[in-house]
């Protein structure tokens, strides 16, 4: 027999995946924020030091990046890149049913606005998007009307449905204080979308979603809450209003 092409190495990097307290962690680490090696290990239920090793192994592998602060090091997860696949698991993934109205608070927050790395998701990242398509700052370009999943979208995650940029967009943007040259001048696409894994609505991502956290939480329209995934809304009526003025 011939020699097999050369593939890539798939399950060296889902084993890395294939652990309850690393699992934990990485979730954990979805916001986009850096914390110390202690938090986690509360996080994942174990010790410092089982911790310790478990974070070591995921920074050895790319999937995460050591930030030392004097004697305490803190990890993030490595970029978007590993977001997207976390993101992309969960609705494969079982979930434990509620059982308090505590964790039924929690996911509906998670619902309503999260941070999904470095953009907006849950409800509040899907209503933006479906307003900038309805006010045709943003254009969808496959023939289906809003922003639903298309029939060959993933469920969760990037797709390739595409997106461009209307002919007012650089003055809508504008008015929150996103220069769209500038953000185009930057190492990331410009326009990106996911699949929505709680909504199955699309919402924006690429360097265009970052400015646009960005810029909400610069005007303390939301905020991020500290250690937490779900964002606090402020200004709702200011969201909406530069909305539809475009």
């Amino acid at each position: 027999m011939g020699a097999m092409d050369p593939q890539p190495d798939i399950a060296s990097v889902a084993a890395h995946f294939a652990d309850r307290s690393r699992a934990a962690m990485m979730l954990e680490l979805l916001d986009g924020n850096a914390r110390p090696v202690t938090r986690l290990a509360q996080v994942a239920g174990v010790r410092t030091s089982t911790a310790s090793e478990h974070l070591s192994r995921l920074a050895g592998a790319g999937l995460l990046v050591v930030e030392p602060e004097g004697r305490v090091r803190r990890y993030r997860l490595a970029g978007p890149h590993v977001a997207v696949v976390l993101e992309s698991l969960i609705p494969l993934a079982s979930t434990p049913g509620v059982t308090g109205l505590r964790q039924a608070s929690q996911w509906d927050r998670l619902r309503v606005a999260r941070s999904c790395y470095d953009h907006l998701a849950g409800s509040l990242g899907t209503d933006i998007l479906a307003g900038l398509v309805e006010v045709e700052t943003l254009r969808r370009t496959d023939g289906i009307q809003g922003t639903v999943r298309g029939p060959l979208d993933a469920i969760a995650g990037p797709t390739a449905t595409g997106y461009v940029l209307g002919p007012h967009a650089a003055q809508h943007f504008a008015r929150i204080g996103i220069d769209l040259a500038v953000v185009q001048a930057g190492r990331r696409p410009l326009l990106k979308v996911c699949t929505d894994w709680t909504e199955q609505r699309h919402h924006l991502a690429g360097g265009l979603g970052a400015a646009l956290m960005r810029a909400l939480i610069d005007r303390g329209w939301i905020e991020r809450r500290p250690g937490r995934r779900d964002l606090l809304i402020h200004k709702p009526e200011d969201i909406q209003d530069w909305l539809t003025t475009a």
